[in-house]
Order: C-alpha cells, then structure tokens, then sequence
C-alpha cells in the first residue's frame, strides 16, 4: 500500500532473461504485486523472474510475440483483476530507478492525477545520462505529441516510467492502445482525449549500455501514430460542438 491505495508494478518483458530477476527483486516493499507479462520471450525470460524469488510476483505470458504496448495492456487487465488501485510501469531490462517510484504513483495514489509519466528531460543529470540523439529525438516526438494531443506542457512523451489510476486503465482497456512503437503516444492521445488528469515528475535517466530497439521505420511508425491522435482529437472536437 501507498498513501492507502493498493499498488501493482507492471513490468513488459522480451527477451529480459540477464536483468528480469534483478528488476523483480529491486521492486519496493510498498508494492503489493509485481506483474511481469512475458510478450512470448525465446530464452528463458520467465523462469528468471521467478528465480527471483518474490512471492508477490504474477507471471502472464502471451502465446505469440504482440508487442510492449500490448504487454502493458494485458498487465493493466491483470493490475485490474488484483483489485489494484494504480498500476505503475517499469521496464524489464532494469532502466528505471526504483527510487524513483514512489513520486511516479504518489500523484495518483493520493487522487492528484489520472496518470503520471516519468520526464527524464527535467531531471539534472539528462545531460550527463542520456546519449544526444536519444535526448533530441524524445524531444521532437514530445514536441509532436504535445501539438497533437493538446497537451501543451508535455516534455517526455517517451518515458515508459508511468504510474495509472483505475478509471484511466479502465478507459485503456476498452478504448484499446497501440500494440508497438508508438504506444505512448497513443495512450497519451487516448487520456487526454476523454478529460483524465496527466501529469508528469522528473525521474532519473538510466542506461547502462544496451542497445536501443529503435530502427530507422519505427519513426514512420510513431509518426503515423501521432498523426491517427491528431485526426482523432480533431473528430472528438468536431463531435462536442
């Protein structure tokens, strides 16, 4: 529990066989349950999160590789079944400082937002952490994102550190979301659209040397994405009037 509300970290896994355990052992103890959705690993993704050893651990595992923007769904789905009052998402391969989290849900658990992302580009130590064309790309599609979502104070629309409360996942779970690349833009498009409370708080950028996952065409992909939140926004608007 945190700030009296019950607490689930999601955590999309492929291919996380070196550093899911580590990631699953270094959840806070405020946490009530650690959901890892295995999105179909070749290796052996999921025994590692359960060597891990932690009894709050429920493992998914999809069937057919789908994607992380699916993965996320499906731990929102089962934050839901668990009775979780938010749902924050860490990323399997250890990117993400667990002492970051409890200001990540703790807007959400006390009822001060809807969701919450992480915002790397606010943090001091962005320039020293995060590598230049990873920093100048998340701020072009954060720039993009920003125009077409309306949401005009937003600054990292990449982040994956997020915190969710369960009307917002609720609203995810029935209007759906963007399986791959582009998810965060899509569920951000999504929130906004229907009046949930986005907010976001600086977290610390972590890289430890791995290679990104981002090629060249998932550009064009993120792009058509943020175009689909534009037009969409566009029609809600025509509708209202």
């Amino acid at each position: 529990m945190y700030s009296g509300a019950r607490i689930a970290v999601v955590i999309p896994a492929f291919r996380e066989e070196d550093r899911i355990a580590e990631t699953v052992r270094t959840v806070p103890s405020f946490v009530d349950h650690v959901v890892v959705v295995d999105d179909a690993s070749d290796d052996a993704t999921s025994a590692a999160a359960r060597a891990a050893g932690d009894t709050r651990l429920v493992l998914v595992r999809h069937a057919d590789n789908r994607g992380v923007g699916a993965a996320i769904l499906t731990g929102y789905r089962e934050a839901r079944a668990l009775a979780a009052d938010v749902a924050a998402v860490m990323a399997g391969d250890g990117q993400m400082d667990p002492l970051d989290l409890p200001a990540v849900v703790g807007p959400v658990a006390r009822g001060e937002a809807d969701y919450v992302k992480g915002d790397r580009l606010r943090h001091p130590s962005v320039w020293k952490d995060m590598p230049l064309h990873r920093l100048l790309g998340t701020s072009a599609l954060a720039w993009m994102t920003r125009h077409a979502a309306g949401l005009p104070s937003l600054s990292d629309s990449q982040c994956g550190y997020t915190a969710i409360g369960a009307a917002a996942m609720d609203c995810l779970l029935h209007e759906g979301m963007w399986a791959r690349y582009g998810y965060p833009n899509d569920l951000l498009g999504t929130l906004a659209r229907h009046g949930h409370r986005i907010h976001e708080v600086a977290v610390k950028p972590v890289y430890r040397g791995e290679a990104s996952g981002l090629r060249p065409w998932h550009v064009f992909t993120i792009g058509y994405v943020v175009g689909r939140v534009a037009a969409r926004r566009a029609a809600s608007s025509l509708k209202s009037r």
